[in-house]
């Protein structure tokens, strides 16, 4: 693992990893893992063995729920830590979440046993893991916030954009997905992507939907 450690890409997106010693390296077990978008990168079994640092890419976190649904909570950006899984670990509890790649994502698993140890022993890792926590907290209240002053319509809007742009107009997800990642029903997702079909502003078959007016799909960001 000594070459892994100085990788300069690996300490640039974690710099607080730089302090954790070679020995521990070697007792991690690190791996690098490459997922192409869409796929669940970290769920309840990876949870149980491992630690997951996003070296590039996005993904996004989603809550199961007791019938087995999925809200997405947040997102996970390289060198955030995911405060559910930290804290399922250190509570001894199970992983309530799963993790999936939002684009094409590098990320680093460490043994779990060595990652919440590092939590633990080294100050900076520690510091960067809580003060992530705080913020996913305070994060998180905001877009509830947010999610209940909004109208269905921008809030459909605004993720369709977030996860496409004008090189990349498609986007590879079903209703359901598209339900979880705002926060509502998968026929009312339907019936807002209906809408905007009959405005001209996308098109959609199986599985994907095609943004054709972008700028008249931002402008609804506006009203």
């Amino acid at each position: 693992m000594t070459s892994f450690v100085a990788d300069k890409r690996l300490l640039e997106v974690y710099p607080c990893l730089m302090d954790v010693c070679p020995e521990d390296w070697a007792e991690a077990s690190s791996e690098v893992r490459i997922f192409s978008a869409q796929p669940r990168l970290f769920q309840r079994e990876e949870a149980v063995s491992y630690g997951m640092l996003l070296l590039s890419g996005s993904a996004r976190i989603s809550q199961i729920g007791e019938d087995g649904s999925e809200r997405v909570v947040n997102k996970l950006h390289p060198g955030e830590f995911c405060a559910l899984h930290v804290l399922s670990g250190l509570s001894g509890r199970d992983f309530p979440a799963v993790i999936e790649a939002e684009t094409d994502v590098e990320a680093l698993f460490v043994s779990k046993r060595s990652f919440l140890r590092w939590v633990i022993e080294y100050e900076s890792i520690r510091k960067t893991v809580f003060g992530n926590l705080m913020e996913g907290i305070m994060h998180m209240g905001e877009q509830l916030q947010a999610k209940k002053s909004k109208k269905l319509d921008r809030q459909l809007a605004e993720a369709l954009l977030s996860i496409t742009s004008e090189q990349q107009p498609v986007l590879r997800m079903t209703h359901s997905k598209l339900a979880s990642e705002i926060g509502t029903a998968r026929e009312v997702v339907s019936r807002t992507l209906k809408l905007f079909e009959r405005q001209g502003l996308v098109e959609q078959g199986r599985g994907w939907v095609r943004i054709i007016r972008r700028t008249e799909l931002e402008a609804i960001l506006g009203d």
